[in-house]
């Protein structure tokens, strides 16, 4: 088991008090695909977050239990994370536009990621980005390695942070949203990108998305969030018989070539959904 987390709490301070934004979420997660779905605010990129302990300073922490491969994360000082962080478990954030150096090449970004972690010379590092962006599947790779941020698209640019997340050799890959800035063409070729390097390498997979049909094809287990809390757990391919009505409301609410409707559903909350516990 990678990552063990029981009753994990976040809140942030405010002069009314410590508001809470994660609230009492378990999971585990293995060599698997974990797709973790909510609407915008549920909670889901600050539970990932945390495993890495890459949180705002203003953020308070309490978990009965927060470990990364049996290391209590809660506790770990900070060389005992430099050693998870990038190097056992990597981080793709949504858009490559705002997570990119601007001032420096894509090759030198992946060989600085590299030598970060694997050490080795400069010539080395450099080979190693070449390859990495080879098994990303870009083409002319020694060109792009050449090229500047604002010199990429969208999907080349995703595909370099996918590139140097996997320079380490992870055991665990973390994507908050990774093609929500992409084309519905470039995202599919995004995911089928990651999940033969998933596969290819043995890693563990923790898909962040709002998008339950996407998750529903990708993943092995998706987890539901609302309001900071895990409403629902199921088996991806039992998605589409999810019992929560949360889930099911925001199923209903997807418009369907299969079955079209004349008027797409709206989502009623229940109060009771977000009730402290």
């Amino acid at each position: 088991m990678l990552v063990r987390m029981d009753n994990l709490r976040v809140g942030f301070r405010t002069p009314q008090g410590v508001s809470e934004a994660v609230r009492g979420v378990s999971l585990t997660v293995g060599q698997e695909k974990l797709g973790i779905v909510g609407e915008s605010g549920s909670g889901k990129s600050l539970t990932a977050r945390s495993i890495l302990r890459l949180l705002p300073g203003s953020a308070t922490v309490t978990a009965d239990k927060l470990e990364f491969d049996g290391i209590d994360v809660l506790s770990a000082r900070e060389g005992a994370l430099r050693r998870i962080r990038g190097k056992r478990a990597g981080l793709i954030m949504q858009d490559p536009k705002y997570s990119l150096n601007p001032v420096m090449t894509a090759g030198a970004q992946i060989a600085e990621a590299w030598r970060a972690h694997k050490g080795g010379s400069r010539r080395q590092a450099t080979k190693a980005a070449i390859d990495l962006l080879a098994q990303v599947r870009i083409r002319d790779p020694a060109r792009v390695a050449g090229l500047y941020p604002h010199e990429l698209s969208g999907g080349m640019g995703q595909r370099v942070m996918i590139a140097m997340m996997l320079a380490p050799d992870p055991e665990l890959l973390i994507a908050d949203e990774p093609t929500s800035a992409l084309d519905a063409t470039v995202q599919a070729d995004i995911l089928r990108l990651i999940e033969d390097l998933v596969a290819k390498r043995g890693m563990g997979l923790m898909l962040i998305s709002h998008d339950l049909p996407l998750v529903s094809h990708f993943c092995d287990r998706v987890l539901v969030m609302y309001a900071g809390r895990v409403v629902e757990e199921v088996k991806a391919a039992d998605l589409h018989r999810a019992k929560h009505p949360y889930t099911r409301g925001l199923l209903e609410c997807l418009p369907s070539l299969v079955k079209p409707k004349p008027q797409l559903s709206v989502l009623k909350r229940d109060p009771a959904w977000s009730a402290p516990q």
